[in-house]
């Protein structure tokens, strides 16, 4: 449902209360999509729903008091980056045993990450991508719109203000520069 979702993030900027009821409405049903493709990323028998992972993101957005949400697209895009986020901060809380030992505390993204080998491939590819925002801050972010957003191309396109053509080349050349720093963490 594509409601008008620019006017309800206008209307919520601005302090609207009914806004935020409607946005979390107009949003829900893509927000969990987006989060469908982050879980896809994961081990199959994970036991997170895009539910849990649609909520934990929605109210971080929410609570972003100095967001400026141009459009429809821009948030989507914002919320895919804070999916990855989430799972990259608790890939590393996973590999760090500084809270208590053995005691975890559990979120709604504790059973994302089952084990410390997955912990340790999602640090090495957000490792990569500093590494890719270093060389090229516009190739990261096409990654971090396509691979964890699962934006289109076209959507891709609209959030970053650039051509389409310029997101494959970016997704092409990122792709291949990813894969080259990725095979180093293998050896």
């Amino acid at each position: 449902m594509q409601k008008d979702v620019t006017g309800i993030l206008i209307e919520f900027g601005n302090g609207s209360k009914e806004a935020y009821d409607e946005l979390f409405t107009a949003v829900y049903d893509e927000l969990r999509e987006i989060a469908g493709k982050q879980l896809q990323h994961e081990q199959r028998h994970q036991t997170l729903s895009r539910t849990e992972l649609v909520h934990e993101v929605f109210f971080k957005l929410v609570d972003k008091d100095q967001v400026d949400w141009k459009n429809r697209s821009h948030f989507f895009g914002v919320a895919a980056i804070c999916m990855k986020q989430l799972l990259i901060d608790y890939a590393r809380k996973k590999l760090t045993k500084k809270r208590g030992g053995d005691v975890v505390k559990q979120t709604y993204i504790d059973e994302i990450i089952p084990a410390r080998k997955k912990a340790q491939q999602i640090i090495n590819l957000d490792e990569a991508l500093q590494k890719l925002h270093n060389i090229n801050p516009r190739m990261a972010e096409v990654v971090d719109y396509r691979f964890f957003g699962g934006m289109t191309i076209e959507d891709t396109a609209e959030v970053m203000g650039i051509s389409k053509n310029t997101v494959k080349r970016d997704w092409a050349k990122a792709r291949g520069l990813l894969y080259k720093e990725l095979q180093g963490h293998l050896k």
